[in-house]
């Protein structure tokens, strides 16, 4: 079954967020013919490890939404600094509304309300002011979410997760982290696709549904 969504926007705090939380999903939705817009608040050079150049991430986070299949010119990267975005809050809302009236998004996808991140917090917040009146689901990080409500589950097939692998393997620099190799992503998503029946899947917790 189709999932029916024309404009997707995904709201990622950092590089590599979008692929962690919802890349199989949007690789479905871009097979699917969906136009599904990347927004990226910050390119974390603060936090690059000292022996790559400081701008990778750009040049990572390209090629790794351009892997999933969307369009680069359908990637926005901001220039916030990493784990102060609280300070910023005002600016950051008010890019995300100039977002919500560029590309008029019928689906948001973002990170959850219970994300212990700060940052992650703060695009979460500053999302749900934006698009409270729009169909919104957060996506799962595992390492950040207290607590998570998997209230949705998108169904996906074993060509969706691998090009997740592929794109989260695009990310060489942030390649030491524990949640970054194939194994977690894989058993995640085999995990989630157990628990409805499926061979795989994404989940996510409905913040606002909107039917029209």
């Amino acid at each position: 079954m189709n999932l029916s969504f024309k404009k997707v926007l995904v709201l990622a705090p950092h590089t590599d967020d979008a692929e962690f939380g919802c890349g199989g999903t949007i690789a479905r939705l871009v097979e699917e013919g969906a136009e599904v817009h990347i927004a990226t608040f910050s390119a974390c050079e603060q936090s690059v490890p000292d022996k790559f150049p400081k701008d990778i991430l750009r040049t990572e986070s390209k090629n790794a939404a351009m892997s999933l299949g969307a369009k680069e010119t359908n990637l926005t990267l901001f220039e916030y600094q990493v784990r102060i975005f609280n300070e910023s809050r005002q600016n950051i809302l008010q890019d995300i509304i100039d977002l919500r009236s560029k590309i008029k998004p019928d689906l948001v996808l973002m990170p959850s309300l219970d994300d212990i991140h700060q940052d992650h917090l703060t695009i979460a917040q500053e999302g749900l002011r934006a698009f409270k009146s729009s169909t919104i689901l957060t996506y799962e990080m595992p390492w950040n979410n207290l607590t998570f409500k998997t209230s949705t589950f998108v169904h996906l097939k074993k060509a969706h997760v691998d090009k997740k692998i592929v794109a989260l393997s695009e990310y060489k620099s942030q390649a030491h982290r524990p949640y970054a190799s194939e194994e977690f992503i894989h058993s995640l998503a085999k995990v989630r696709g157990t628990q409805i029946g499926a061979s795989y899947a994404e989940a996510f917790n409905v913040l606002r549904w909107m039917i029209k």
